[in-house]
């Protein structure tokens, strides 16, 4: 009964739930040949129009990404940026990338949906789009 008054029990507590956390949302496994690269892909949308973005995403690109050889890793929204996406993408190389997103972007199946999404207006700000191609470390767990 000591144990669980003291501050001990509630250390070792929260550190398995955080380990549990954290093996539960392990990085997917991407093997990383010498030529495969990441990208990082940071959108800004107007205001009020984050939830269009989502919702374009969870619907409709996230699929069209993967129709077009790029394989979905990891999407986030920073807490002091709310209007703001943040993803992982992975490409077999920079050449894959680039006809990737030639292929994407002249899909009509994305035309389609760009076009329904952005009805409301525009979803993201001029120059809203980020892009840096990265390589894995040797050792970082997703490479």
């Amino acid at each position: 009964m000591k144990l669980l008054q003291s501050g001990h029990f509630h250390a070792v507590l929260c550190a398995f739930a955080i380990t549990l956390a954290l093996t539960s949302f392990a990085p997917p496994s991407v093997a990383q040949t010498d030529d495969a690269v990441f990208e990082l892909r940071t959108y800004t949308t107007r205001e009020g129009r984050l939830p269009a973005l989502h919702a374009r995403f969870r619907d409709h690109t996230m699929s069209l990404f993967e129709k077009h050889g790029m394989r979905n890793i990891g999407y986030w929204t920073p807490k002091d940026k709310p209007n703001t996406l943040v993803y992982l993408i992975a490409h077999d190389s920079l050449e894959a990338a680039a006809a990737s997103w030639k292929a994407f972007v002249t899909d009509p199946e994305w035309q389609k949906v760009a076009a329904d999404s952005q009805r409301d207006g525009q979803i993201l700000v001029e120059g809203g789009i980020v892009s840096e191609f990265l390589d894995a470390t040797d050792y970082s767990p997703i490479h």
